[in-house]
């Protein structure tokens, strides 16, 4: 049997997982930084990263039951992320596969988010929408590589909630805190806030500028967080619906942080309903950044031939795009499953 690690640090996780060749995600072990207040600073998650580096490797191999003689191979995250914090994973990454002789593969961190969602749902072809706190995509593969149908002209989805948040004294992250006030702002009715979609592309910051405008004139949180939610994934489910037209795949999913959020997940399977095919929407735990979106493109990778980078000289690329990475080697009629 043969395993892949897979090591994510390209913002506020540092993860470190490890699947099978069969597909089993062994570890998935992961320390998450909470910033103390306001948003999050590169420096200071890159020191976090360094000091539970360790201590999370360690605890991957105790939970899969195997030692470093057993893999074959290693995946980084090298971008794209925050420069720091990237930093810090690959060269642990480098280190390791130089030391134990691991094939060490460089796996961009879009992609990865992605090929998880693929992978988990089943689905051989599908359209996603990848959303995050860094990255709004909705995009398909194509020729080779994961094409970019529709995107965020300003701000992430992700950075939308997370401003909105801090802006009204919530601590990070605010995704979560503002799908549990929009629960309760659903009776209170919907404020029209500015809803932007051009073509298939989408944009967020007249969006939140509004939102916090009508908070401070004295509307209830409830009732804003509400509207502001409804309105972004309206949007997202716009584009998308519109980019699964021009496609014609044949399968949806979403991908990335907030894709744990119910609501849009809800607006999503709508879509696929109405166009007559299967949404998967991906569980919360695989949603956000993780090692083992990292160790099954790793995998994915060295089944597919391609080959093995020199440690010596693989780098963080911070600004990196899915679009500028090949995706030949995607494995067809593997389904990863958590043990």
């Amino acid at each position: 049997m043969r395993y892949w690690v897979g090591i994510e640090s390209t913002a506020h996780t540092f993860g470190v997982s490890i699947v099978s060749e069969e597909g089993t995600i062994l570890a998935d072990e992961r320390d998450v930084y909470v910033p103390p207040a306001g948003g999050l600073q590169p420096r200071e998650v890159a020191r976090h990263h360094t000091n539970v580096a360790p201590d999370v490797i360690k605890k991957a191999f105790t939970r899969a039951g195997i030692g470093p003689s057993d893999v074959t191979g290693i995946g980084i995250s090298y971008g794209p992320g925050l420069g720091p914090c990237l930093r810090v994973g690959v060269s642990v990454a480098r280190a390791l596969s130089s030391y134990y002789g691991w094939r060490l593969f460089g796996v961009n961190h879009t992609v990865g988010h992605v090929e998880i969602s693929r992978l988990l749902s089943g689905f051989s072809d599908p359209l996603a929408v990848y959303v995050s706190g860094g990255n709004t995509n909705i995009v398909a593969w194509k020729d080779g590589r994961y094409r970019i149908f529709g995107e965020t002209l300003d701000i992430a989805v992700g950075n939308l909630l997370d401003s909105f948040a801090r802006e009204v004294g919530l601590q990070h992250p605010g995704g979560p805190k503002i799908e549990k006030l929009a629960l309760e702002g659903e009776k209170l009715g919907l404020i029209e806030l500015p809803y932007s979609v051009k073509g298939q592309d989408v944009s967020f910051s007249g969006l939140l500028t509004a939102a916090i405008k009508v908070y401070k004139s004295g509307e209830k949180l409830e009732r804003v967080a509400y509207s502001l939610q409804e309105t972004a994934f309206a949007m997202l489910a716009e584009a998308a619906e519109r980019a699964l037209v021009h496609t014609r795949k044949d399968s949806v999913i979403s991908a990335g942080g907030v894709a744990a959020n119910s609501r849009l997940n809800q607006m999503l399977s709508l879509v696929a309903k109405d166009h007559g095919v299967p949404f998967f929407a991906t569980p919360i735990r695989m949603a956000g950044d993780n090692g083992a979106m990292i160790a099954a493109v790793a995998m994915e990778m060295d089944m597919g031939g391609v080959s093995p980078e020199d440690p010596s000289k693989l780098l963080p690329t911070p600004k990196l795009r899915m679009s500028d990475t090949e995706v030949y080697w995607r494995v067809t009629g593997l389904k990863l499953k958590v043990k």
